[in-house]
């Protein structure tokens, strides 16, 4: 007869039968439950609820100081220089710029911004040594912690409800793009004009393998999401994990307000794109990145997962559509006054190195301005759903609702 080894913490002895094997057996079953069982769940925290956002710059708040466009800054400042002061009179971290228009900020529970303008998946330290956390445990020892590992603190001590995450246009090269496109506009002539859909850097973005490593970089990130969750105590029953897409922040070429001969289309409206660019962006571009998202999804194998599609929530209002004005160009005195939210842009428009003298930042270009923001906002708070997240779709109406907020639907 084979004889087997008995595991050590039992005492180095042979398996025999004969007598006392039925002890033996019954202590040697009592240790191996004891190996077996799952940790009994300790308690939630205790107290008010609590929202948290983390991610990139599209649920950061970055551009949310802005109500629209105008050549007048100060037609359109919503909220002011302090508008991306979260730690009193300084930022927590330095050009993650989460605005008091973020949209995790919905009302029906406490909210935090974890979130941070260019940040990726992994946490980085960008060209001017400002620090970007990404979804992950990072941990220098002198404060500076991933937006994972900052999250499972929070939540060990607080009862969240739901976690709002954007990610994956940084780790596309979303700024790049931009900047490539911007520059071709400007550097070559309408009657031969250099498109960045043709640029082989754009087009290594966009491929195959290569989108292929973001998803999996996605899931990645949405696993330290949901293990920072689970670390803190948290089943998956206990919170709901969200999942933005990407809006469109350009009209196609048909529906943009202003022609692409000359320079006018950047140096004055801020949309230097030309017309072919603006398709690829809209048709190809935006679809690959919102699929890439679906894929990193999948990726995580995360089964608590809600997802919300905001792809088409600007429509009408993208970044120099022809429905829409810059607030110069009509008679409103500005954002605050009836219909401004209708006619208003709100994508901010695309700023180069003139803005640097100003109160804009480069960084705000082709991101959810003040109005954005608060339409993804009330899109968020009916996905919240008062603590039963779902998923969904969401458009724009017309119009405010009573809160102040561009009217949304979900469904």
């Amino acid at each position: 007869m084979k004889l087997f080894r008995v595991p050590a913490l039992l005492a180095d002895r042979r398996w025999i039968f004969g007598k006392g094997a039925l002890g033996a057996s019954l202590a040697l079953g009592v240790v191996l439950s004891g190996l077996t069982a799952g940790p009994v769940q300790a308690a939630l925290p205790a107290g008010d609820s609590w929202v948290v956002s983390v991610g990139d710059s599209y649920i950061s708040g970055e551009a949310g100081r802005w109500a629209g466009n105008s050549s007048d800054p100060a037609q359109t400042d919503a909220l002011g220089g302090a508008a991306y002061l979260d730690a009193g009179n300084t930022e927590r971290i330095a050009g993650c710029h989460r605005s008091s228009s973020a949209e995790i900020r919905i009302g029906q529970a406490n909210a935090l911004n974890l979130s941070c303008s260019a940040a990726g998946t992994a946490t980085a330290w960008n060209a001017f040594g400002k620090f970007k956390p990404g979804l992950d445990f990072y941990d220098d020892g002198a404060g500076n912690l991933g937006q994972a590992l900052a999250l499972q603190t929070f939540a060990s001590a607080n009862r969240v409800k739901m976690v709002a995450v954007s990610i994956g246009g940084n780790d596309l090269g979303f700024p790049e793009i931009i900047a490539t496109c911007v520059s071709m506009f400007l550097t070559s002539p309408s009657r031969f004009p250099s498109h960045c859909k043709d640029s082989a850097a754009v087009a290594g973005n966009f491929s195959a393998s290569n989108r292929a490593a973001v998803a999996s970089r996605i899931g990645t990130a949405l696993a330290n999401v949901a293990k920072a969750m689970t670390n803190a105590g948290y089943s998956a029953g206990d919170y709901g994990l969200v999942v933005q897409n990407y809006v469109s922040p350009l009209p196609r070429s048909t529906n943009i307000s202003y022609p692409e001969g000359g320079f006018s289309r950047q140096s004055m409206y801020g949309c230097g794109f030309w017309n072919a660019d603006l398709d690829w962006a809209t048709g190809t571009a935006l679809p690959a990145i919102n699929s890439t998202i679906a894929s990193g999804i999948a990726a995580s194998k995360v089964a608590n997962v809600q997802t919300v599609d905001v792809s088409t929530l600007f429509s009408g209002h993208e970044l120099c559509a022809s429905t829409t004005e810059k607030l110069n160009n009509t008679p409103l005195a500005g954002w605050r006054a009836p219909g401004a939210v209708d006619v208003s842009e709100w994508i901010s428009e695309v700023r180069t190195a003139s803005a640097i003298f100003s109160d804009y930042y480069i960084q705000e270009s082709l991101h959810p301005n003040y109005w954005g923001q608060l339409a993804l906002r009330s899109c968020l708070r009916q996905i919240y759903n008062d603590g039963d997240v779902r998923s969904g779709s969401c458009t724009a109406g017309t119009g405010l609702t009573a809160a102040g907020e561009p009217v949304v639907t979900l469904s």
